[in-house]
């Protein structure tokens, strides 16, 4: 019996553990709890080191492009007092959320109630070579007026990109539908676009980032322009030298790919042509067609430019299993700036009317809005971490836990933990590059909204936190 025993134990050994033989636990899926016990606890500590750093961080930001920004300003009945609510709520950075980039749509003319943005060319001046007449109203749908507030809340960035080139500038003459722009028409769409820019200058706003296309991989009824990746970088030989000739200090921004996976073909051909890849810094994709798998092929900065969940009502769900709930933003924050190594984070519109997808549901008509949890996702990310932060490394030891920490240029470091499961769980954390003895614990959940709550405390450089059940905690550390 001995030597049966001693034959099994050494081939029990001689078998290779998961994590030997690669075999890592699934990822956990948001929207499904995972099995565990009551404030179970990690086996061991997971380990944020704030003395090194990932990629940098340039913001979070939104849209209100289509003259959403002009409902804002009160176009439905909205007042100045809620105005003024609104607007804290979305750039106030001890009020709201602080979001610091603002996503500008440049010119188009769709038909619907509010799907419609002023071009500053109307008509066609002749041909490609004529001189244009440009009109400005000083008001852009709105656009102005918010990127004024926006820069008195202290907002820096401000990213100008054009859904379409003007209809006789394109193969199906019209803004909408798709179409490509014509060859002959890429000095003038250049000119035209640097144009834009300057008129955003005369009004005392500086258009940091320009982009030319937007899902080019992708044809919508209303306005869009299809361009190949080919056809992308042929047009960027053109508009970074006309840029660098004008004297701004815009830097060119490509390609808002409607997939982020489908994007890397459009960066890989950037790459691939030297005056196109010196034209760019940023590399941007969206992400409708899947959550972000991979990184895009460059060391640029690359910005996560637009997003917003699926669904056809409006939703103030924390987490209702519907996948557009804020949940599911704060799950893909996490996977987009780890998974994706993104720089920025730029949600699809801020707020609007009526089933909207946005972050905040304007009154139509009234003087009055609300507030959806997808803001508080968001708002828990942008409020804390700010621009010039850095990302830093996270050994985390529970597959349960999506944990990303950030350290601040002004040193406050950041930790944002979403507990998928369905229990409450008890995790610690070994800090490295210092410690504090007064951190702050906030949660986001069904019931609380960044509320602040005593849930963390700290013992040398060991930090130990109570998390909530499908809970986004956030953690400061000065």
């Amino acid at each position: 019996m001995k030597r049966l025993t001693a034959l099994i134990l050494a081939l029990t050994a001689a078998l290779p553990s998961q994590a030997a033989a690669g075999l890592a636990p699934p990822a956990a899926d948001p929207a499904r709890p995972a099995p565990t016990a009551p404030s179970a606890v990690a086996s061991a500590p997971s380990v944020i080191d704030f003395r090194a750093a990932l990629q940098p961080i340039d913001g979070f930001g939104f849209s209100m492009a289509f003259q959403r920004a002009d409902l804002l300003h009160g176009a439905r009945g909205l007042g100045p007092a809620k105005r003024r609510e609104v607007l804290d709520l979305l750039f106030s950075k001890d009020k709201g959320a602080g979001l610091s980039i603002l996503r500008l749509g440049i010119g188009s003319s769709t038909d619907r109630v509010y799907d419609h943005m002023p071009t500053i060319l109307p008509a066609d001046p002749g041909g490609p070579d004529a001189p244009p007449a440009y009109v400005w109203d000083g008001w852009d749908g709105g656009q102005v007026w918010l990127a004024k507030e926006a820069k008195a809340y202290g907002v820096e960035r401000f990213y100008a990109d054009a859904w379409s080139a003007p209809a006789f500038m394109k193969t199906n003459g019209s803004e909408n539908d798709g179409g490509e722009l014509l060859p002959a028409w890429r000095q003038a769409y250049a000119n035209y676009l640097v144009q834009y820019v300057k008129f955003y200058q005369r009004e005392g706003i500086g258009i940091t980032d320009l982009g030319f296309t937007n899902e080019p991989d992708w044809k919508a009824t209303y306005a869009s322009m299809r361009f190949t990746p080919q056809q992308a970088v042929d047009l960027l030989k053109v508009l970074g030298p006309t840029v660098r000739a004008s004297g701004l200090k815009t830097q060119l921004v490509c390609c808002d790919a409607a997939g982020w996976d489908r994007q890397v073909a459009y960066t890989e051909a950037i790459e691939a042509d030297p005056a196109a890849d010196k034209a760019v810094r940023t590399i941007s994709g969206h992400r409708y067609s899947g959550p972000t798998s991979v990184r895009q092929p460059t060391d640029k900065h690359v910005w996560m430019s637009e997003w917003s969940p699926d669904g056809t009502t409006w939703n103030e769900n924390w987490d209702d299993g519907s996948g557009y709930d804020g949940l599911t933003v704060a799950a893909d924050i996490q996977n987009t700036l780890t998974t994706g190594n993104a720089n920025a984070y730029v949600y699809w519109t801020g707020a609007s009317l009526g089933t909207t997808r946005g972050l905040i549901q304007l009154a139509n008509p009234g003087d009055d809005y609300r507030v959806s949890k997808r803001y508080w996702a968001l708002a828990a990310f942008s409020r804390f971490i700010r621009p010039g932060a850095v990302r830093v490394p996270v050994t985390n030891a529970d597959p349960a836990l999506q944990v990303t920490a950030f350290r601040n240029g002004d040193g406050s470091r950041v930790i944002e933990i979403l507990n998928t499961a369905a229990t409450e769980r008890s995790a610690a954390f070994s800090l490295r590059g210092g410690h504090d003895r007064h951190p702050q614990g906030y949660v986001t959940d069904q019931t609380r909204s960044i509320t602040p709550a005593d849930i963390v405390s700290t013992h040398g450089t060991t930090l130990t936190a109570k998390l909530a059940p499908r809970a986004l905690t956030t953690i400061v550390l000065d």
